[in-house]
């Protein structure tokens, strides 16, 4: 029977250096052939909202699966339904809020590993939510670091997040007053914001620097500016095929050259060494993150695994009548 694993169930299991760990196997499954990833969709609600969807698969884990997600003004709701990819039997229905929160985290984390330069030890980050949390979490463990910068356009709210992320990660955590004066000094930038115009001037960049762009997945928004995008050596993304659809960080600075599209790296490749990545310290390397089933079903898989070992879930009965009828 399937396993209904909870939110709590989630977090009793999933942890940064975990997650890292799994979302740098679904890369690497991406380079290889064994992982396939289909770009998410969306539909709108009859009230104010869209339902998002994206699906994968992962032969060499066992797994395929979809993420379905509601987001409207009552709230969010994230699922992940995991199916095996031998049988086709459903394995487990996954509360998936915190799932998403980690798996985002730890792709800025694999990239940061594979693209900052070795010795950044000084991150900024716009941005206050959850997302960022995990943002910070994932690259301090990717990198060795001084201190942080954060920037929110809430001032109390800036600074609790600042306390609390100087208390989780033992580490220098100061709240600023600009965007500006969180990114610039800094060897690594990370925005994570529901922005719908940009937060991130190019002129603030210097060469060396790490851009990590997770917020911004319409092709209407984008997070950085024109010149922050052309002043990046490198331009790598968790897909290329969903950047084209969502990601209107590349969508509006590249607008009818679609030639600048080749450009643009895989970050599965990077990792599995079939693209280079950064090659010397002053060059700006920039991930764009748009979030990909195959991490979901990657670390969705591995959870699921984990919670049977454990004991952990709830078995729901479902399709009983059909297993009879097969018996």
């Amino acid at each position: 029977m399937p396993l209904l694993l909870t939110e709590a169930d989630v977090k009793a299991i999933l942890t940064m250096p975990l997650a890292m760990e799994l979302v740098e196997t679904s890369f690497r499954r991406l380079a290889d052939g064994t992982a396939v990833c289909h770009p998410r969709r969306r539909l709108r609600m009859a009230g104010k909202g869209l339902m998002n969807y994206m699906a994968a698969s992962d032969c060499a884990g066992g797994f395929m699966g979809l993420k379905i997600y509601t987001v409207s003004p009552t709230g969010v709701r994230f699922v992940v339904s995991l199916f095996s990819a031998r049988s086709g039997e459903m394995c487990a229905l996954i509360e998936a809020d915190y799932l998403g929160q980690m798996r985002t985290g730890a792709a800025s984390g694999v990239a940061t590993r594979v693209l900052a330069r070795s010795d950044a030890a000084r991150v900024g980050i716009v941005g206050t939510g959850l997302q960022a949390r995990t943002q910070l979490q994932a690259v301090a463990l990717a990198r060795k670091l001084e201190w942080i910068r954060v920037f929110g356009r809430d001032v109390a709210r800036r600074e609790e997040f600042a306390k609390q992320m100087k208390a989780s990660l033992a580490l220098p955590v100061t709240a600023v007053s600009s965007a500006e004066e969180a990114v610039r000094g800094s060897d690594i930038a990370i925005t994570a914001t529901s922005a719908g115009r940009t937060v991130l001037e190019g002129r603030w960049l210097a060469p060396g620097m790490h851009l990590n762009a997770i917020g911004s997945n319409f092709a209407e928004k984008q997070e950085l500016d024109a010149e922050a995008v052309n002043r990046s050596d490198v331009v790598a993304a968790d897909s290329i095929e969903q950047s084209k659809i969502e990601a209107g960080d590349l969508i509006q600075t590249f607008g009818t050259d679609t030639s600048r599209w080749a450009s643009v790296r895989e970050l599965a490749d990077i990792v599995a060494g079939q693209a280079p990545g950064r090659t010397n310290q002053n060059q700006i390397t920039l991930f764009k993150s748009n979030g990909i089933a195959v991490e979901d079903v990657v670390v969705g898989g591995r959870v699921y695994e984990i919670a049977r070992q454990r004991g952990l879930g709830r078995e729901v009965p479902m399709w009983q009548e059909l297993a009879s009828a097969q018996a």
